[in-house]
This record gives structure tokens, C-alpha cells and sequence, in this order.
């Protein structure tokens, strides 16, 4: 008989959606599941928001204390969907009271915070997590396997870009993704930490960087409410106004450490780009590129075409790539953003089933934030910077 395992979840925001809509679904898509997620316990910030989510997100209970919740002898998983200030102290604490961990990007604000998570599951012997999903996205699962087969040759060059335009008014809200004791970094923590983690699962490791890590809006209004909004949700432009004291953008140079260059760019300021990330990757024997924009299609190239049909094709994913038994029957019917975080949760519990640790765990969720480091660093001193 499957197992069930009680999940309690630490926030009840946007992500925490996510994370609900994917425990509910995960064992329709991917029968018999390794594990059945029974939510159990979802935490907030109050009683009250709580009390709203459980109802909403279909959670056996609701509470606002996450250090009671940890210390259940009944929690079998511990899901982390705050901001990024308190990942490292609840992910310690689940640690040490023998939980497994799933947490949200990125890992943590520094690499000091990111390195400590990492002892304590280490410690712990648990299974852990950080969720990058988009490396779950079956067209990334299927470049992945065509780099691991040698079908583009010996990786030459990488480039990487995660555009969108919430944040690209000045009027709209200081949203704690802003401030740097609650975020740690802005664009590059927020989600040029996504580009990094593709480019470490599809490439191999960074090395060296160099960055620009401009902040264009100086002040923001501050938020009215105890709810966090994005930029689209609120204006304020006669509000009083709080400091920004993060990267609005990162335009970067990369060099890997087998030898690969390349380039990554990520802002939350380019009006007309929505949740832009793309993908291109040149071999020795061929090309990939991908835009999760139009995360149905992946499109190769490979160099021992015949001559007459040279250039990029496009490949529409279904049940003859990765995931497609457990997705839609119909190559290109089309996946959205749950699906990759239901994909995501069978991974997790397919790891724990197997008592094998995942990828990414935390050990990639510290690499990826010795890059942001890095990132920081050269947008400060302007010159090459090293990994780690």
C-alpha cells in the first residue's frame, strides 16, 4: 500500500498555492505515486491567515506557530514557501527534528546562511530540496538528455535571460523582494538564481563571473496592508516611499569550469516580457534552445543534417520524453506551471521513497548561491570574480 505522509507547510502566499495544488494532483498524474502527500498542517503568519488558507488550499489544520508545528512527532515533511529571511531557521530546526525538506529559491540570502542549512540536513540524514522547478519543465528534461547523449558534441557556449516587467513601474510597492535584510539580493537571488541552476544542471558548474547589478528606483511606496503585492497588484505613487537596497537587473559573463563561456541577464524591469527565460546552448555537434514561453517546443539543431535540412527544428513534448507517461497523452496539448511543481513533488517523494537525495538538493542550492555571491560581488568591485 502507498504511503501516506503528512506535509506541513510553511506559508500560505502565491507559492504556497503552488505547493497545495501540487500535493492534491501529483498522485492523479503519476499512478501508483511513490508517496501519498496529505496535507495536514498549513502555518501563516496569523491565526486568521491561516485559518483562510487551510480552508482554501484543503489542509487538515491551521496554525501560526511553524516551531510547534516542526516539532510534531506526526509532520513527515516540512515545506518552506516564506520569504527568503526565516528559510535558514525553519530549515534547521525541520532538520534537527528528523523532518524532510522541501524549500523554496532561492536556498537562502547568503552563503553563510546557505552553508549552515546544508550541515544541519547533512547531520540529519534527510531528504532534501530546493525548488527550482523549471528544471522540471519536460522540454529542459529532454535538452538535458539529448547534452547527456553527446547529440550537440562538447558544450561551447551558454546564454541564459529571465525577463519580466513586474517591477518596472517606480510606483509600484515595496514588496519584501526589495529589501535585502528580508530578499538578501533582488533580480539575482529572485530569479537569476533560476538561470543559474539550469545552467549548472545542463552545463556543469560556474567558475568565474563578471556582472553589472544596477538599481534603477531608489525609493518604492511603501505597501498598506499586511499582504505581500507584486507590481501589478497595487500603485501608490502619493504613498510614503522606503529605500531599495537591492539589484534591479544582472547582466553577467560567465566562464564554466570545463571550459564553456557564456552570458546570463535577469531583471524584473523590461516592460512587454512576462516570465521570459530562455536557453541557447551551442555544441560542438549542435544547438538547443528553449523559451519557457512556449514550454510545449524545444528547438534542436544538429549538425550531421543533411544539408538540405539544416536548422533549428522544433519538437513538440508528449509521452516519448521525459515526464509524458505521467503528463497529457498528446505531444504539445500543453503544460503549464503547476505542472512542473507537480512534477517537482514526485521527484521529492520519489526521493524519499527511494532514500536517495534528489536533484537540486541543498548541496546545488549552495552552489547556486556561491554564483549570486559572485554576481554581487563583481557588480560591486566591476572585475572578474570568482566561484566560491
Amino acid at each position: 500500500m502507498t504511503k501516506v505522509m503528512n506535509v506541513a507547510m510553511i506559508g500560505g502566499g502565491f507559492m504556497g498555492k503552488a505547493h497545495a495544488m501540487a500535493y492534491a494532483s501529483m498522485p492523479m498524474f503519476f499512478w501508483p505515486a511513490p508517496a501519498i502527500p496529505h496535507r495536514k498542517v498549513v502555518v501563516d503568519v496569523t491565526d486568521g491567515m491561516a485559518e483562510e488558507a487551510r480552508r482554501r488550499y484543503g489542509f487538515e489544520e491551521a496554525s501560526s506557530d511553524w516551531r510547534a508545528v516542526v516539532a510534531r512527532p506526526d509532520i513527515d515533511v516540512v515545506d518552506i514557501c516564506t520569504p527568503n529571511n526565516v528559510h535558514a531557521e525553519i530549515a534547521i530546526a525541520a532538520a534537527k527534528a528528523g523532518k524532510h525538506i522541501i524549500c523554496e529559491k532561492p536556498l537562502a540570502r547568503t552563503v553563510e546562511e546557505a552553508r549552515a542549512m546544508v550541515e544541519a540536513v547533512k547531520a540529519a540524514g534527510v531528504i532534501h530540496m530546493v525548488a527550482f522547478n523549471y528544471r522540471r519543465t519536460p522540454a529542459v528534461a529532454l535538452a538535458k538528455k539529448f547534452i547527456e547523449e553527446g547529440r550537440i558534441g562538447r558544450i561551447l557556449n551558454f546564454r541564459g535571460t529571465y525577463l519580466q516587467d513586474w517591477s518596472a513601474d517606480p510606483d509600484s510597492p515595496l514588496s519584501w523582494r526589495f529589501q535585502k535584510k528580508i530578499a538578501g539580493s533582488g533580480s539575482v537571488g529572485d530569479i537569476g538564481t533560476h538561470v543559474v541552476d539550469l545552467a549548472h544542471h545542463l552545463v556543469g558548474p560556474i567558475a568565474e563571473v563578471i556582472a553589472m547589478t544596477p538599481t534603477y528606483n531608489k525609493t518604492r511606496p511603501l505597501q498598506q496592508g499586511g499582504v505581500d503585492k507584486l507590481g501589478a497588484a497595487e500603485k501608490s505613487a502619493d504613498a510614503e516611499r522606503g529605500e531599495v537596497d537591492v539589484d534591479d537587473e544582472l547582466v553577467s559573463m560567465l566562464r564554466f569550469k570545463d571550459g564553456a563561456i557564456g552570458s546570463l541577464e535577469a531583471t524584473r524591469n523590461a516592460y512587454g516580457r512576462n516570465n521570459f527565460i530562455t536557453l541557447e546552448i551551442h555544441g560542438t555537434k549542435g544547438s538547443i534552445h528553449f523559451n519557457y514561453e512556449r514550454r510545449d517546443e524545444l528547438q534542436v539543431m544538429f549538425a550531421d543534417d543533411p544539408a538540405d535540412a539544416r536548422g533549428f527544428r522544433t519538437i513538440y513534448t508528449g509521452p516519448a520524453h521525459p515526464y509524458g507517461s505521467g503528463l497529457w497523452p498528446i505531444p504539445g496539448l500543453g503544460i503549464g506551471y503547476s505542472e512542473t511543481k507537480i512534477v517537482e513533488c514526485y521527484d521529492f517523494f520519489s526521493a524519499i521513497a527511494k532514500k536517495q537525495q534528489p536533484s537540486p538538493n541543498f548541496n546545488d542550492g549552495l552552489l547556486t548561491e556561491l554564483v549570486a555571491d559572485a554576481f554581487i560581488r563583481s557588480g560591486e568591485s566591476g572585475v572578474w570574480e570568482k566561484v566560491g
